[in-house]
């Protein structure tokens, strides 16, 4: 997820560039009209509602900031409580009608990811379907719109990106010296070799794996690279784009030698978008996420992978019905939808179980334990092991989410964290209706995810709107307004009080995580060589796994392969540290009923006792005169703290993995010297340096600095926020205290705005 600037108590915009800047159109009647197709008429009916009180206040926004614009044209001063007003007023109505709701599907190769989005959008074989020679390669994000044509854009790797990936391929390739110059057997090449090999293959030609660095530089790829670093395909039929788009997300086999034009260009694909237009089942507003699940070697791909995890709010982990019931590839999907409850914006995971349409009815009528009734058929057998994986799983996830999350925290609120989905009989419907696939039910809970959304970010836009527009009519007052309130000088006092309170609060809120950050060190400390030593154990010994460490080595200890499971060392070795902070560190941002532990209950009670004192104050002086001016401050006040809470989502991911950033700092120069080694025994003389190592660092602390970087980071984020509120409030009670002056009478009549909302 790419940050963005903290809009917290600063100006929406560049006052002296953007002042006089014309709003955005507004989205033509026909187009909204669109957005409403994948929905049945009674939702349809609550959406075009919201849709039309929006489209209202919107058109109320811009007429009120036309009328400023106008009076204050000519102007060569203009005060600062005008341009904070105006700037406020074009902030709201640019603001997007939606933000997406990003729907992460994160499952291994082979897990039915794809074949699941062709079955929700109704498009069958749109994205490639995994098979014995082919998967999707990378990140796949699939929307509707109101386009006319389907459209993908590729993203490529930069230049500059693809240098830093190519000098470590050649890197981990680079054998001559520990082979004394022999060849290596193709039985000897571990998967991260084979990898490599396959890359610089694919854009250079056979016999790029033999190259230098140098040499490669000036090599020229075989595909065509547009130096936008983007390609754009467009189609009118969903046919005709997924022929187009086919080679460029998906993978064959390294024997596979009919490659075309496109796929000579596939190491270089960051992530692809696509888009479908005015989807009757897919509404618009909503992104479904193709996510592979174990990252990359590529670092930037790799970032990116983690970053889109985080920014799902939704994620759904897709196994299919012959690996739900154990494996290592299975848990590890599992860990890392929790942590992206963690760290990240997800708050609701569900477990979808895929090709639930297979079943031997022999074997299983052989180990079948329930029930007395006699199966029948196939359909009745397979019904019946669905709804036991349901049973099953869900008292599974939900125990493991219990241990990992609050015991408040929304997602363990669900009845059901399962579904058991078909597409292959979604299609076909030999087994099962259509509602038994429950395709059905996942676009159902789609569309009421999007419609919750809605109907609270209009509830908030049109509340934070009126608080403007009251402080718009405020300036077209000439009365002179009572001293005591004018100057806000009671209000100034309790303010500073509440502050100093909610740094208290937030200080409890953060005190709970120091005594299980010590029994995590402390576990660190002690089981940290038995963790070690099994992630540099593999089965079959040292045969093949030396390039794999290498790679290890040279990404300072983390190895994403598209096939393997995904090797962290950093990750590994503070992870009883993380078992012991998860379920505080959850509770921490957590939102509810307040408790010292629980950080935005605090803020939100913060805002309640200034909004009280506003009124207060107001009722102590009257409102006569500056009722406005009160209920701004109020709405102003809902709307500033109200943003701290997405300024915390995202500082929280940076505390989260502080632990492991900063293990992986410390260990950076060990790795860079075992990332050297060449020669006989090389990968023993590796994992050595490695052991000697974190044996090292840890002997001089370096899980307790991990330990303190966490707490600065928290100390840090104390600080940022009491900041933005000492300066938004104090912005914005100089800007009630301001007055009109009567410069500005063609804003007379905006109370005739107000009223029309």
């Amino acid at each position: 997820m790419e940050e963005t600037e903290d809009f917290v108590g600063q100006e929406p915009h560049p006052v002296d560039d953007d002042l006089f800047k014309e709003p955005m159109k507004k989205r033509r009647r026909s187009d909204r009209d669109q957005r409403f197709r994948a929905f049945p008429s009674v939702e349809q009916s609550a959406l075009k509602e919201y849709e039309k009180l929006e489209s209202r206040t919107r058109r109320v926004l811009s007429n009120t900031y036309q009328k400023l614009i106008q009076s204050v044209f000519l102007d060569d001063s203009i005060p600062n409580g005008v341009k904070y007003l105006i700037n406020r007023l074009l902030t709201l109505i640019e603001k997007p009608s939606l933000d997406p709701i990003y729907i992460g599907l994160f499952g291994s190769t082979g897990a039915g990811k794809s074949s699941l989005i062709n079955a929700i959008i109704q498009q069958a074989m749109f994205l490639p379907v995994s098979g014995e020679s082919i998967c999707t390669s990378c990140i796949v994000q699939v929307r509707s719109g109101c386009c006319e044509q389907y459209e993908a854009k590729i993203h490529l790797l930069s230049d500059q990106e693809w240098k830093e990936e190519l000098k470590t391929l050649t890197k981990l390739l680079h054998r001559t010296e520990e082979l004394g110059g022999e060849e290596v057997d193709a039985w000897d090449r571990d998967e991260a070799m084979e990898e490599a090999i396959w890359k610089l293959q694919i854009l250079y030609g056979n016999g790029a794996e033999k190259k230098n660095y140098e040499e490669l530089l000036r090599a020229k790829p075989k595909g065509k690279i547009p130096t936008s670093r983007i390609i754009t395909l467009k189609a009118e039929e969903a046919g005709e784009l997924s022929v187009k788009l086919d080679p460029y997300i998906r993978t064959k086999r390294r024997d596979w030698h009919g490659e075309s034009a496109e796929t000579q260009i596939w190491p270089l694909i960051k992530h692809v978008e696509v888009t479908l237009p005015k989807s009757e089942l897919i509404p618009e507003g909503v992104v479904l996420v193709d996510i592979p699940g174990t990252g990359d070697f590529n670092s930037k791909r790799d970032e990116m992978w983690k970053k889109t995890i985080d920014k799902c709010s939704v994620i759904w982990v897709i196994s299919d019905i012959e690996r739900v019931s154990g494996g290592r590839a299975h848990e590890d999907l599992l860990n890392e939808s929790i942590k992206a409850c963690q760290r990240g914006f997800c708050r609701d995971i569900a477990l979808v179980v895929t090709k639930t349409d297979k079943l031997h009815l022999p074997e299983y009528l052989r180990e079948r334990k329930v029930g007395n009734q006699a199966i029948q058929s196939q359909r009745e057998a397979v019904l019946e092991r669905n709804e036991m994986i349901k049973i099953q799983r869900n008292r599974i996830l939900k125990e493991k989410l219990k241990r990992k999350l609050p015991a408040d925290c929304k997602v363990l609120e669900a009845s059901n964290l399962v579904y058991t989905v078909s597409a292959q009989e979604y299609w076909q419907q030999a087994l099962l209706t259509e509602e038994e696939t429950e395709i059905p039910k996942l676009r159902e809970y789609i569309r009421k995810r999007l419609l919750d959304k809605k109907r609270r970010m209009v509830t908030k836009y049109v509340t934070e709107a009126f608080g403007l527009l009251l402080l718009t009519d405020s300036f077209s007052c000439t009365d002179n307004l009572p001293n005591e309130y004018l100057h806000m000088s009671g209000l100034r006092g309790f303010v500073e009080e509440k502050i100093q309170l909610l740094e208290k609060a937030i200080d409890q809120c953060f005190a709970p995580i120091v005594q299980p950050l010590q029994e995590g060190v402390r576990n660190a400390r002690t089981s940290y060589r038995r963790i070690l030593g099994a992630c540099l154990v593999r089965s079959r010994g040292n045969q093949g796994f030396h390039q794999t460490l290498k790679a290890v080595c040279l990404k300072n200890g983390i190895y994403a392969s598209r096939t393997l499971a995904r090797i962290d060392l950093n990750a590994a070795i503070t992870q009883p540290i993380y078992d012991q902070i998860d379920p505080v560190f959850g509770g921490i941002f957590r939102a509810g009923t307040p408790t010292n532990s629980a950080l935005m209950p605090h803020i939100d009670a913060f805002k309640h006792s200034l909004q009280e004192k506003m009124m207060e104050i107001g009722i102590r002086n009257g409102w006569k005169h500056d009722s406005y001016k009160k209920s701004f401050l109020i709405q102003e006040i809902s709307a500033i703290l109200g943003g701290l809470e997405e300024h915390i989502l995202r500082k929280k991911r940076k505390i989260y993995e502080s632990l492991t950033t900063s293990v992986q700092n410390d260990l950076k120069p060990c790795y860079e010297e075992a990332a050297q080694i060449t020669g006989k025994k090389a990968c023993e003389r590796m994992k050595d340096i490695i052991r000697r190592g974190v044996d090292r660092q840890v002997a001089e602390g370096m899980f307790e600095r991990a330990q303190e970087r966490m707490q600065h980071q928290f100390q840090q984020l104390k600080n940022g926020i009491t900041e933005k509120v000492k300066g938004s409030i104090a912005t914005m009670l100089t800007l009630a205290s301001s007055q009109g002056d009567g410069l500005y009478k063609e804003l007379a009549d905006a109370e005739t705005e107000t009223q029309m909302r």
